[in-house]
């Protein structure tokens, strides 16, 4: 039942406890307040305290839950919101746009409506301020969506393909009175062949279903009752629609491999017949199907210093996309010094990075704009940091595009699923020092033979879908064993899609003692290297988390953080302290990775170092960079 035990520094997250607990931060201020043990620090140093808000949130208030917009909402396109073509790495010259308003309508049965509700914001969910409805979809509700399409002249040139970025969480489409196809699975991308049923006027109808937190199927930090690190939720289509017209024979799909150390690239066409590649100028040829190896002339490694892509198009037959790639080579090797580290390239790299959640107070999972998609990465970059570990999420694909292109290293959480997470079981570590063999399915809610299936698949496909971005260069299937099950299939499942990336099997706690990396999360202790006990690369994957309100740009009700800083001083002040007394000789030491908690407030967590409404960034830029910076050699 129980594995092996884990070092004290890792008690942290006692937000899961009541204030009956010894280390829960309200017992904590307490003991602080009766020792005096403050006496003699600076006002600054006074004024950075734990957070004795931090054991729960309030609900959000406002309509749809959120009341704050960002400061790209007054300048949303309302006819036609977030236009840029959504697949930059497979494009075609066909692009028709479906973003805007829809008719939508709620319903308690599978009976198609009679009448609309209203108008929504497509790609906007319904519970988002952006979306214009304001509606929380509940277990028993269905959401219907409507829309009549009339294609251009000429657009049909054999085949048309509808395309949804994702929906959230199971959407079954119709066109012209057929149904053609039902997909499970809220964060990935579908596409629904409608060629057959395609007249002079085209009425496409979905209806989504979405049970949030009462079901099983992932679904990340979204619940029914929004508390503490637990958010909002959100349902229905949240990424881009839109549609495009290939020839009867068509390329499917294209797997990209860098080959760094024989400077040649693998591509992969998934399509009949033969191919050829536009690449540096020159042309190569070969069969769909089987892996084409292809030199690159111009060797230059990508890294978040130097992000340098290689474009090149694909034709077959009459089609032809255009994609790109970068080289770089991601693994776990032992440095000079008989280390073992993370490597990118060929050497030691550290990963210098922050917790990203992807949330919007205006539109929830969906960014007001690909400005805002880009301005989070570049002030992380400008930040200091050279990685963001999006957290729980899989975000839209211009995301990840924005990241290969601006040098952006990425950590991918898989979304976590399973039935309520117990808080004696995914704190476990805190309490015993042991971790639990998470092959005990009720421990960890997962009893559910179809459940775990469906998050394996889901794990697949993930990775498959964004297999060809160069930014990914950690897996990441679980985090703080919520809704953990045989972390070793997980890890197999990814294997036998992605062998050129590291993976991060069990995030935080509940390590099953193998793998290249050892995880940790630490938050209330001090932070002081130990080196793995199984000779692996060490990863501070959660850490920090320090709270600073900025009045007006807050929502209200209780903080929830893991030390709270009343003044920007004392942030400032803690945040060197914290990298200068525990992170920087820990790097010396043999630390491979550091994740600080977090880009950005989300909803009642205040621990971002921008708002939620990014509004205003916590302290100056250029503060934060000489704070956080860590130059890799």
């Amino acid at each position: 039942m129980l594995t092996r035990p884990i070092f004290a520094e890792n008690l942290q997250h006692f937000v899961h406890f009541g204030p009956f607990f010894p280390f829960h931060p309200e017992y904590r201020h307490a003991q602080t307040r009766k020792k005096s043990a403050r006496r003699g620090l600076t006002s600054a140093q006074k004024s950075c305290k734990i957070d004795h808000n931090c054991s729960a949130g309030a609900p959000p208030a406002g309509k749809g839950g959120h009341v704050m917009q960002t400061p790209w909402a007054d300048t949303l396109d309302r006819a036609q919101p977030l236009p840029e073509y959504p697949r930059p790495q497979m494009v075609r010259d066909s692009y028709l746009n479906l973003n805007g308003p829809w008719s939508y309508a709620i319903t308690t049965s599978a009976q198609k409506p009679a009448q609309a509700d209203g108008k929504i914001l497509v790609p906007f969910s319904p519970e988002s301020e952006l979306s214009g409805v304001g509606h929380i979809l509940q277990p028993e509700e269905y959401l219907w969506y409507i829309r009549t399409v009339t294609l251009p002249d000429g657009f049909n040139i054999g085949r048309v393909l509808l395309h949804f970025g994702a929906v959230d969480q199971t959407a079954t489409v119709w066109c012209n009175g057929v149904e053609l196809a039902t997909h499970t699975g809220g964060y990935l991308p579908f596409t629904v062949d409608i060629t057959e049923v395609l007249a002079k006027e085209n009425t496409i109808l979905v209806c989504v279903r979405d049970a949030t937190n009462k079901s099983q199927l992932p679904r990340g930090k979204q619940t029914l009752h929004p508390h503490g690190i637990w958010y909002t939720p959100q349902s229905g289509i949240w990424q881009t629609v839109w549609l495009e017209s290939v020839p009867q024979n068509y390329i499917r799909s294209l797997r990209v491999t860098p080959l760094f150390d024989a400077h040649q690239v693998e591509i992969t066409v998934e399509g009949e017949g033969q191919c050829t590649i536009d690449l540096e100028g020159k042309r190569f040829t070969f069969p769909a199907g089987v892996p084409a190896h292809v030199p690159v002339q111009s060797f230059r490694p990508w890294s978040p210093e130097h992000p340098t892509l290689y474009p090149f198009s694909v034709t077959l037959g009459d089609d032809t996309v255009y994609s790109y790639f970068a080289m770089r080579k991601c693994s776990v090797e032992t440095d000079k010094d008989g280390v073992r580290r993370l490597f990118l390239n060929g050497k030691p790299y550290f990963h210098n990075g922050l917790l990203d959640q992807g949330y919007w107070p205006d539109g929830l999972y969906t960014a007001p704009s690909d400005d805002a998609l880009v301005y989070d990465i570049q002030l992380a970059k400008d930040m200091g940091f050279n990685m963001l570990r999006k957290h729980i999420k899989v975000e839209c694909d211009r995301w990840y595009y924005h990241c290969d292109r601006l040098g952006m290293l990425v950590w991918q959480d898989m979304p976590c699923g399973g039935r309520r997470y117990d808080p004696l079981i995914v704190s476990t570590p805190l309490v015993t020092g042991w971790h639990l063999d998470d092959s005990l399915y009720p421990l960890f809610g997962r009893t559910n033979v179809t459940a775990r299936k469906a998050f394996l698949n889901e794990l697949r496909d993930m990775v498959t879908t964004l297999y060809n971005h160069p930014c990914i260069a950690v897996w990441v299937p679980f985090n703080e064993g919520w809704g953990q099950f045989d972390s070793q299939t997980a890890v197999q499942v990814i294997q036998s899609v992605d062998k050129t990336r590291t993976i991060d099997p069990a995030s935080g706690w509940h390590d099953q003692g193998f793998g290249d990396v050892r995880s940790l999360h630490v938050y209330f202790q001090k932070y002081k290297f130990q080196p793995d006990k199984l000779g692996r690369a060490t990863l501070l994957s959660e850490f920090g988390g320090y709270v600073h309100r900025v009045e007006g740009h807050a929502m209200g009700g209780r903080s929830v953080g893991y030390k709270t800083c009343d003044a920007p001083l004392s942030l400032e002040y803690a945040l060197q302290a914290l990298y200068d007394e525990q992170i920087r000789p820990a790097i010396a030491q043999g630390l491979s990775a550091a994740v600080y908690t977090q880009l950005s407030d989300v909803e009642h967590e205040l621990n971002g170092l921008v708002t939620y409404d990014r509004s205003v960034v916590k302290l100056p830029v250029q503060t934060l960079r000489k704070i956080f910076y860590i130059e890799n050699e």
